[in-house]
């Protein structure tokens, strides 16, 4: 029996540039142990030209890219996710949709790369993808099918805390 492939979403208010940044790392980095989506309670409608230029910098395909709102993903044909992280502190405090499944959620925010300017721009940009990259190295090192909701609710919340982690970091998806 094939083993179970999860599926997880990352929510930002945008969805131009950390969300996905998650989805394009944990697609990756899942290696098809995860389906990641991304989504915005108000999407810019477009992604970041800087977040699709440094994910293509490190070797990571854009293609499909896109910025979504998280309504598309509240439908009875929408996937049924085992994760949600927020990734901006805007997006932790919104009301967000009743997911079906109740899926695991947490908030793992960092800092807006999108509002640096300028100089200092791409490097923010990199930073950005660096932690979030860390974070789902320490989820996918997480033994997922053993842990009770309990003990995987404090992992992902450690997990959020990590280096780079924005001040808020009680709240919820």
């Amino acid at each position: 029996m094939p083993d179970k492939v999860w599926n997880v979403l990352f929510l930002c208010t945008g969805n131009s540039a950390r969300s996905i940044i998650g989805e394009v790392l944990m697609n990756h980095d899942g290696a098809g142990r995860f389906n990641a989506y991304s989504a915005g309670s108000q999407p810019k409608g477009a992604v970041h030209p800087m977040a699709l230029q440094v994910l293509a910098g490190f070797g990571f395909s854009t293609e499909g890219l896109r910025s979504k709102s998280w309504d598309e993903f509240s439908g009875p044909d929408a996937p049924r996710f085992d994760f949600i992280f927020t990734v901006c502190d805007n997006a932790a405090g919104e009301s967000c949709p009743v997911w079906s499944g109740h899926p695991v959620t947490a908030h793992w925010g960092i800092e807006d790369p999108a509002a640096v300017e300028g100089e200092g721009q791409r490097e923010a940009f990199v930073q950005a993808l660096r932690y979030l990259r860390r974070r789902i190295e320490l989820f996918l090192e997480l033994p997922i099918e053993s842990l009770d909701a309990l003990a995987m609710q404090r992992k992902l919340k450690e997990i959020g805390r990590s280096e780079g982690a924005t001040r808020i970091t009680e709240h919820g998806a």
